[in-house]
């Protein structure tokens, strides 16, 4: 049987992108490794309670353009109006405008930007 591992993303600054998963979403830093054989700086976060990790990968030869709406992950969280209080004291942006309006029922999801753009789903996750 097939297990995802993990999911790379280039970053423009290793430990500025490590503090931002860390104190905002409750990664931890599972492993750091600051040479690899292609001379990549790569450190692996994860959730508590999750075996899939996100490599988070830098290198000083790589300009980093992280186009919008390339790509997005989500993270499920139990009230997501509670944490995304939370992530906007904390001064993180939430989109899209209006989101608390946009789900009077069903599912509730909005987003926010990684320091480099990538998108992250937030979405309300009841079980």
């Amino acid at each position: 049987m097939l297990k995802l591992l993990h999911t790379r993303i280039r970053v423009g600054d290793l430990d500025r992108s490590i503090r931002f998963y860390e104190e905002h979403l409750g990664f931890k830093l599972k492993s750091r490794n600051d040479r690899s054989p292609a001379g990549n700086h790569i450190a692996h976060l994860e959730l508590p309670g999750n075996a899939h990790t996100i490599e988070l990968t830098w290198s000083a030869d790589y300009d980093l353009s992280v186009p919008e709406d390339l790509m997005h992950f989500a993270l499920g969280v139990p009230d997501l109006i509670a944490f995304c209080d939370c992530l906007e004291k904390q001064g993180i942006e939430i989109w899209p405008n209006g989101w608390r309006e946009t789900f009077p029922t069903g599912r509730k999801m909005a987003f926010i930007d990684d320091p480099d753009g990538y998108e992250i789903e937030l979405l309300e996750r009841t079980e």
